[in-house]
């Protein structure tokens, strides 16, 4: 597979890596003698922990490992050392760190996170022990009995769980594996699939947990009066160019039209060649790992439907609230499978329980993106780029800064949702005093979070989906990549179009 840097992962010893991380450590207690007084003032300086993270990720592949370093080096940034025989930076940083993890976990979406994903973890296990996963897979596979047909209905049933992107790529992963799995798919095909028509389509659909909270930014940023955001949302749906063409992307690809090319295909080479459908270590995240050829006793298509409706219907009449629609899923699976004799209480806590766990890898990288996040937060790393962005800036020209400029820090953040609460306040008075078309210009920065967030290697959208099919993240992430660079090409192009026209 194609890597910018050697694959190291095998040969990475002990010995090497702790020598390696003290050397990082020492580079970055130097460059603190040099920082400005004010965290606010480290310009250039902020992109550090960004540089490291990004190529220790493609040196070792260890992700987890990756968000703790550049983590801890953004707080020694922060904890610099006031002379060179001041030792307080030590203990600084500890204390810096240990209040931005808990600061993340106190934070209310990580606790939204925590217990959405850790219960739809929950959710997947309980149909599956159910036998609704099984039944769906039996009855899809005399429909779909080929590669691309099968590929065709993964894309189909996306579209159709259009609710919310976290629902869409575990419950369309996991329904879906094992079907692929039947045509020799590659694993980091199916998760391309499914993450390509989880978020993507979730920022061009009214009704879906993303246009909710948009639509509340909106009206407190002071573009949608109040109660009209979801109106002014619509509006920025016809420019919302990414999540248009990536989803429009994967038929294209699926059909052969735009061939297999990058990393995607020496995975399709590697499968035919008779290796493994999943790339190494994906086991770790898999949360259906070790399950796969459990035959469930009288498995029912309505075990999974049923739960899936009341999921997505419960959560659009409770305002779109994953968090309500998920525990009144399980309020109704608990009443449903007793009911049935499917399993037992004690059975159906177990399962719960055990879903749960299978979730934890998922989360932890998930809370570790997010204290990545925090720190460059207080480094003001996104501050940084938008605002050397605007020094460039021409209203014709604007929809097309924000968005590479925006698209480059949400791939190193990962928080697709942080970034919106970070630049769109920015963003619309800067397009107003420059007289620009603001809805482009809002376009552009939800383009922009979707795209980075969609092939960011610890993202929400990359972690959900590579633990939903099973697929080590960060070869979803590279094999993923060209697709995604693909469509944001295009995206660029119609940005520039759009601001050329409409400015």
């Amino acid at each position: 597979m194609f890597k910018i840097f050697p694959r190291e992962k095998a040969s990475f010893s002990g010995k090497r890596t702790l020598f390696i991380i003290a050397l990082v450590l020492a580079g970055t207690v130097a460059l603190t003698a040099i920082l400005p007084a004010e965290t606010s003032d480290f310009g250039v300086f902020s992109l550090a922990p960004a540089i490291f993270l990004i190529i220790y990720i493609f040196a070792t592949q260890r992700i987890l490992e990756a968000l703790i370093l550049a983590s801890v080096i953004g707080f020694i940034m922060v904890s610099k050392p006031a002379g060179p025989d001041d030792g307080s930076w030590i203990s600084n940083t500890f204390a810096n760190f240990s209040e931005g993890i808990l600061s993340v976990m106190m934070s209310e979406d990580i606790a939204w996170l925590i217990i959405v994903c850790g219960l739809m973890g929950s959710i997947i296990a309980l149909i599956e022990k159910a036998g609704g996963s099984y039944a769906f897979g039996e009855w899809i596979a005399t429909k779909a009995k080929t590669e691309k047909s099968s590929l065709i209905w993964t894309w189909v049933l996306g579209i159709v769980i259009f609710i919310d992107d976290y629902l869409n790529s575990l419950t369309v992963g996991s329904c879906m594996t094992t079907l692929t799995d039947k045509h020799r798919v590659p694993r980091e095909f199916l998760a391309y699939v499914v993450d390509s028509t989880a978020a993507p389509l979730c920022v061009i659909i009214p009704v879906s947990t993303w246009a909710v909270f948009c639509s509340r930014i909106l009206e407190a940023n002071g573009w949608a009066p109040e109660g009209e955001g979801l109106l002014y949302f619509v509006k920025t749906i016809p420019f919302n160019f990414y999540g248009i063409i990536a989803a429009l992307i994967v038929p294209l690809v699926i059909m052969g039209i735009i061939p297999i090319f990058g990393p995607m295909r020496e995975a399709f080479h590697r499968v035919a060649q008779g290796g493994p459908l999943a790339p190494e270590g994906s086991e770790k995240i898999d949360i259906r790992a070790g399950k796969n050829n459990i035959v469930p006793t009288n498995p029912k298509m309505s075990n999974l439907f049923i739960p899936v409706i009341v999921l997505i219907g419960s959560t659009v009449l409770m305002d779109c609230d994953m968090q309500l629609g998920v525990l009144i899923t399980l309020g109704f699976m608990f009443i449903s499978y007793l009911w049935q004799g499917v399993m037992t209480a004690e059975d159906f806590m177990d399962v719960a329980l055990e879903g749960l766990k299978n979730m934890m890898m998922p989360i932890m990288l998930m809370i570790l993106a997010f204290l990545f996040a925090e720190v460059n937060e207080q480094i003001h790393f996104t501050y940084f780029v938008i605002t050397s962005a605007t020094k460039v800036m021409t209203p014709q020209f604007m929809p097309l800064i924000i968005f590479i400029a925006l698209a480059i820090t949400e791939f190193i953040t990962g928080t697709n949702w942080g970034m919106y609460i970070i630049a769109l306040p920015i963003v619309i008075p800067l397009a107003t005093a420059l007289d620009a078309n603001v809805t482009l210009a809002v376009s552009a920065v939800l383009s922009a979070g979707v795209f980075g967030s969609h092939i960011c290697f610890y993202s929400d959208a990359t972690v959900i989906t590579s633990s939903a099919t099973g697929c080590n993240n960060f070869d979803h992430a590279l094999t993923q990549a060209p697709y995604g660079l693909l469509a944001a090409g295009l995206s660029a192009i119609c940005f520039l179009a759009a601001g050329l026209i409409m400015n």
